[in-house]
């Protein structure tokens, strides 16, 4: 039986150090460190572990931010899962964890970052979850060693999941931006391929959002995965 559990103790931080180089392959200079998880538990942050009995299969760490008018957030800075585990509803016990957490200490906005090309992220983020995206990040980790980003620039969008405050269930939609369905084998075997596709991903991203138009909705089909666009203003702002 899974269990999610609050993370608190360095043994357990030393843990979801050793989880990244499983889940991503990560070289040591490109792991979040336990020193990190340490602050991030003293300063008003959050961790939380999924756990199979005693063994740790997945973590989430998030840290506060200040945005403008002293408004503060959390950036749920990583997440991940271990591949045998995957599928089972594990990442969403964890955000519904992060947003439970979050709301008793009256923090409406969870933010975090994520590769647009990862359509099964995308899903979960926006229909699961139902955050939406204003911004787009060009190479924002840089290039790194982790076998999942295949070489490719670290482009993500932005997540904004306002806790208290549903999306609209059917926003209207003026744009589209279209994904191939078979973007992650295409990663791996073509990389040319999947780096055009990133950029014209990034340049149709761009121009919707230069217009104030956000990522409300996304939709699946056999050919694509397909980000759908329109204007969305938080009451909170």
């Amino acid at each position: 039986m899974i269990e999610i559990r609050r993370l608190t103790e360095l043994d357990q931080f030393t843990e979801a150090v050793h989880l990244q180089q499983e889940i991503w392959g990560f070289l040591d200079i490109e792991l979040l460190p336990a020193r990190l998880f340490v602050v991030a538990n003293k300063i008003g942050g959050h961790l939380f572990g999924g756990y199979d009995g005693d063994r740790m299969i997945a973590f989430l760490v998030a840290i506060p931010g200040l945005k403008e008018a002293s408004r503060g957030y959390l950036h749920s800075h990583m997440m991940g899962v271990l591949p045998e585990y995957r599928n089972q509803g594990l990442a969403r016990a964890l955000k519904m964890a992060q947003k439970r957490d979050a709301v008793q200490r009256g923090i409406a906005l969870i933010e975090w970052t994520f590769d647009p090309l990862e359509l099964k992220n995308a899903y979960f983020n926006i229909e699961k979850l139902g955050a939406i995206m204003r911004r787009y990040l060009f190479n924002n980790y840089g290039t790194t060693s982790s076998r999942l980003h295949t070489g490719l620039p670290t482009d993500r969008l932005v997540a904004e999941w306002w806790v208290e405050q549903p999306r609209a269930a059917a926003p209207p939609i003026e744009a589209r931006v279209a994904i191939r369905s078979d973007i992650a084998e295409l990663r791996a075997t073509d990389p040319a391929a999947a780096r055009e596709i990133q950029l014209r991903a990034s340049e149709e991203f761009t121009e919707h959002f230069t217009k104030g138009l956000a990522v409300v909705g996304f939709e699946r089909s056999d050919d694509a995965g397909t980000y759908l666009l329109g204007p969305w203003h938080p009451h909170s702002q």
